[in-house]
């Protein structure tokens, strides 16, 4: 699903030139569930920002379902982040003042559903979240665990390819982190590829396999 051939990128800091990645190899295949680990500044977010569609390559290529994703033009980019890749940030990222339904559904006006169909879709999207009750309730009516499930759904709402977590739990405390993870376990075994950044290795340890990152290159693909 993933392929990456020899990802270089490189980008000015005043007169400085900086190296964050130096030449990575990587693939991933449907249906993985894989952690990138690294120190601060070994090119992790970097190569999340690749693999995401949010910056392209210095050099080398990115295929994301067969499609060479690391020559686009920003619109071909944001059609492909909006039909292929969900994303689940550290911090929720959601509306203050707008209800659950309406924020799953939001992605789904922009690729062109109908408003019956975007609300349909997000509906199941929350109730696969365990959020089936909370169609309704404002970020402010719902706890740390439960705006980061809005947050999940909101990403799996376009059937996306792909879901790309940054530091899902970063923001959660210890046992709503493990609910979070539980979810995540949940729509992986369902078939779904699952990506994630993450520092901590107890996160880690609960997905399939580990990519640890260094100084701008693949260290270990391994757990």
């Amino acid at each position: 699903m993933i392929e990456l051939n020899d990802i270089t990128k490189s980008y000015q800091m005043g007169t400085q030139t900086v190296h964050a990645l130096r030449g990575v190899d990587l693939t991933i295949d449907a249906g993985e569930y894989v952690a990138i680990m690294g120190p601060s500044g070994s090119g992790k977010s970097t190569l999340m920002n690749i693999i995401g569609a949010l910056d392209l390559p210095t050099a080398g290529t990115y295929t994301l379902d067969g499609i060479d994703v690391s020559h686009m033009s920003d619109d071909q980019q944001a059609r492909v982040r909006n039909q292929r890749i969900g994303f689940v940030f550290q911090q929720f990222n959601l509306l203050p003042r707008t209800p659950a339904l309406k924020q799953v559904a939001l992605p789904l006006m922009y690729g062109g559903y109908g408003k019956s169909e975007r609300n349909q879709k997000a509906a199941a999207a929350l109730e696969a979240v365990g959020l089936g009750d909370r169609l309704d309730h404002r970020p402010d009516e719902l706890s740390g665990g439960q705006q980061q499930r809005v947050a999940i759904a909101r990403a799996l709402a376009t059937d996306p390819s792909i879901i790309l977590a940054d530091e899902p739990t970063g923001a959660l405390d210890t046992q709503t982190g493990k609910e979070v993870m539980g979810i995540f376990e949940s729509l992986n075994d369902q078939g779904i590829t699952i990506v994630m950044v993450t520092h901590e290795s107890e996160v880690a340890e609960r997905t399939k396999r580990t990519i640890w990152i260094r100084d701008g290159l693949i260290a270990d693909g391994l757990n």
